[in-house]
Parts: C-alpha cells; structure tokens; sequence
C-alpha cells in the first residue's frame, strides 16, 4: 500500500524565539515600576527633624498653653462648685416646700373627708331638725367660722403649691447650668492633659545630647534673666540711696526753735555788795520724711513674702492650692490669704483685684503677671525676683520676673 504524505508542518523554534521579546518587555516594564516608585518615594517630602531651639520654643508654647487651659479649669472648677451648693440649697427649699404643701393637702383631705361623712344639708333642713331656733343659730356660726377656715387652709395650700412649682422650675435650671459647666471642666482637664503630653511626647523624642544642649538654652535663658533683674536690683539701691539722701537733707534743712527759763541768786559780803541774775534758754526740731511703700502693705507684704517662702521646693500641680502642692494662681491666692486678704482663684480673676502698678514701680508683694492670656503669676519679692509655681515638672522656686514677657502688674492691697 502506498504510503501517504503527512501534511502537518515541521515543528519550528522559531515561537521559542518570540517569546523573547515579551519577557524583555515585561522586565523592562517593571524596572520602569520600580524606577518611578523609588523616586515617587524620594519625591515624597520629608518633614526636617526640627532644631533644639525649635523644640524648646514648642516645649514652652505647649506649658503657656497648659498654663492658659488650667486657668479655665480652675475658673470651671470654682463655677461648678458654686453652682453645685447653690443646687444643694435651691433641693433642700424644694424639699421643705414639698412638706408644707403635703401638710395642706392632708388639711383639705380632712376637710373633705368630714364633708362627705356629713353629707350635704341644705339650711331649711338643717332649721327643721334642730332642737331649736337657738341650736341651729349655734350651729350655723360654727359652720361659717370652719367654712371660713377651710377657705384659710385652700389658699395657704395653693400658695405652697406655686411656690413649690416655682422651686422645682429654678432647681432644674441650676441644674441645667450645673451640667455645662461639669462639662467644661471635664474639656478643660482634657485639654490641659492633652498639651502637657505633647509637650513630654516632644521631649522624650530627644536624644541624650539633644537633652543636654536644650539644658544648655534654658541655663542660657535663665542667665540672661538673672542679669537684667540684677540690672533692676541695681536701679532699685539707687532709688533706696537718693531716697535717703532727700530724706537726711530735709531733715537738716529744718529749723529748730526752743523756750526755756532759769533762775539763779547769790548774796556776798564786803565791798562787792550783791548781785543776781536770770536766763533763758531752749530748743525744739522736727524732722520728717516720706518713704516708698505704706506701712500697712508692708506689714501685709511682709506675711505674704514669709508664707510664700515656706513653700519653696513644693511641686506645681496644675489645678492645686496647697498645702502639698500648688498652680501658680493657687500660690498667690494662698499666700495673701495669710494676709488677711481673698484674691479670686484665676489668673484672670486676679488681674483686676488691686491697684494697677508699672514695673518700675514694684514693692515687695506685688503680683506681676505675664503673657498675652495672662496665663501665669508670681509674687515680687524684690530686686527684679519674684516667688512662683512655674510649671508641670518644677517645684516653687525664686525667679527672675524677666525670664517671662511680663503682661503687668497689680498692688492686692
């Protein structure tokens, strides 16, 4: 049989070769990914590690902030607690109001229960089956005079009843009023919490030798302050000196004046006879002089430099007034409270409670108060040197006024 040719064609190589081709697209195409995700990734900016002057001018922004929030929170805190005894106070009224009106509801319960036992009973009726005239004549007055007390006791029940509605409505009011303001308090505790641990989060992000040059700016700062409030230690000698100076000048310059009177007698023999004589004389002077500061401030000043003293190396906790502990309001409330005198409890509060002084012109107990938010306060001690609470971390310390910008400056009493 004769054999048949095959038609199918001889396998060739040549798709092997083609496929070449394809792979090198595909590897190159892939590269290409690579490529534009490696600069699409260096095109990504980068946000630069911020400097240590930069980091400590965030660090002090974030303690003014914390500063500034715990002002509102004690301001909050003293607003719930006054609104909360104010609630105390208005619940007991509705509570004593709710006696009384229970009290007239019994009465006129009462009253009715004894009209219905004895029925309605028209006068006519009442006439007829009375004993007589007389009797019913009795009878009658005694009804009007209870009549007439019941009318007593409606009245006195529908005035507990308006009262006590008029309490309920103020006590929901308060209550109302009482709510916002937890609520505040409960923001301002928040936001004081939230800067303090960015400002702590920001620290510890700090290298060693980061640690020690920020150390290094803020013994740089408190230099710089130490020197200008030596300056003022300085101004404030001068101005003692020539004070003085005036004072022993007047002095001298005062006329003295005096009045005075004198005997004296004597008898001798011989030639010389007798002789006597008289004299006068006397002296008077007054001095005066004036000072800087009154001595009833002085005295209290002097209390409050002393219990503020004693404080010194107790921490700042924020929202503190002692005796453990202190913010830098609570400081200076307790302290001239020892003197006798009731500041208000906020920075803000503080600020309008004495006579505005210029810086030039401090005395020993004076507050001197600083930043635009007025969110912090210390007491003058002297010199260009206050005592205060400076912030989370640090305990009650002496301090330069100029280590802060300086907002101004009160006399308390």
């Amino acid at each position: 049989m004769q054999t048949l040719a095959s038609h199918r064609k001889p396998r060739s190589l040549s798709g092997v070769r083609t496929a070449s081709p394809a792979v090198g697209i595909t590897t190159a195409a892939l590269a290409s990914v690579t490529l534009l995700s490696a600069q699409s990734a260096s095109a990504t900016p980068v946000e630069p590690k911020p400097s240590i002057e930069e980091v400590q001018k965030k660090v002090d922004d974030l303690y003014r902030q914390a500063g500034s929030e715990t002002q509102k929170y004690n301001r909050a805190k003293e607003t719930t607690q006054k609104q909360k005894r104010a609630v105390d106070r208005v619940l007991d009224e509705v509570a004593k109001r709710a006696d009384k009106l229970n009290e007239a509801r019994r009465t006129l319960g009462s009253f009715a229960a004894a009209q219905y036992r004895e029925g309605a009973v028209t006068p006519t009726a009442a006439l007829l089956f009375a004993d007589s005239p007389q009797a019913f004549f009795e009878q009658k007055q005694v009804t009007d005079r209870l009549t007439e007390r019941q009318r007593g006791v409606l009245t006195d029940y529908q005035t507990q009843q308006a009262a006590a509605a008029k309490k309920r409505a103020q006590a929901s009011k308060d209550l109302e009023s009482l709510t916002a303001s937890q609520a505040a308090l409960r923001t301002s505790k928040q936001n004081v919490q939230q800067k303090l641990g960015a400002a702590r989060a920001l620290l510890s992000r700090l290298t060693k030798e980061e640690k020690a040059r920020l150390a290094a700016l803020e013994r740089k700062k408190e230099e710089e302050a130490r020197r200008k409030a030596e300056a003022r230690a300085k101004l404030e000698a001068r101005a003692k000196e020539e004070a003085e100076r005036k004072r022993e000048e007047q002095q001298a310059k005062t006329p003295s004046t005096g009045t005075g009177t004198g005997t004296g007698s004597g008898t001798g023999s011989g030639q010389s006879g007798t002789g006597a004589g008289t004299g006068t004389g006397a002296g008077t002077g007054t001095s005066g002089g004036t000072g800087t500061s009154d001595g009833s401030y002085a005295t209290k000043a002097a209390k409050v430099l002393s219990f503020a003293r004693a404080q010194i190396g107790k921490p700042y906790v924020w929202g503190a007034t002692g005796p453990s502990s202190y913010d830098c309001s609570g400081l200076t409330q307790a302290a001239w409270k020892e003197a006798g005198v009731e500041l208000p409890r906020t920075t803000g509060e503080q600020v309008k409670a004495g006579t505005r002084v210029a810086t030039e012109d401090l005395l020993p107990g004076d507050l001197v108060f600083f930043y635009d938010d007025i969110s912090h306060v210390g007491i003058y001690i002297g010199d260009g040197m206050m005592i205060h609470a400076p912030k989370p971390g640090a305990n009650v310390r002496e301090e330069s006024i100029y280590y802060m910008p300086i907002y101004g400056s009160i006399r308390p009493a």
